[in-house]
């Protein structure tokens, strides 16, 4: 009995694999609990139907995080701070604080999207990397001024 999944299942594939399985299985088991349906031409229709409307999504999501991505590159932000001797500063600047300025150039981007693998102690200029969405990366640069 061919079937196709509906949710992953251990040991027999992914969501939206098409595999073959005992008749007592899929009958007894996968269908009844919805975790399959059968693959009959009308369900293999709608599979690819949803599979392009997904395909179209991502590459949607992809072309908007393209363009974010290109604009973030072109972004400069100061962020000021209390400096000390050889210009260490009082505290750090952490990705909340890069966040929150990028915030308020206009880009909603989460703290946790902000690569930064220790605070930032010193006054200066810093690339920090910026993860978007389906992999996208983009690079800010950060100006860390005396205030």
């Amino acid at each position: 009995m061919k079937v196709i999944l509906q949710e992953d299942v251990a040991n027999l594939g992914k969501v939206g694999a098409v595999v073959n399985v005992a008749d007592g299985y899929g009958r007894n088991f996968l269908l009844p609990r919805g975790l399959a349906l059968l693959a009959d031409e009308r369900n293999t229709r709608r599979l690819e139907h949803q599979k392009r409307v997904t395909e179209h999504k991502r590459a949607k999501m992809e072309a908007e995080a393209k363009a974010v991505a290109e604009k973030l590159a072109g972004t400069a932000v100061s962020i000021k701070r209390q400096a000390g001797e050889e210009d260490k500063l009082f505290g750090a600047v952490t990705n909340r604080d890069i966040a929150e300025a990028l915030e308020a150039e206009g880009f909603k981007i989460d703290r946790r999207d902000i690569v930064l693998d220790e605070p930032i102690h010193t006054i200066g200029v810093f690339h920090v990397p910026v993860k978007l969405a389906l992999g996208v990366k983009a690079e800010v640069k950060v100006y860390v001024i005396r205030a």
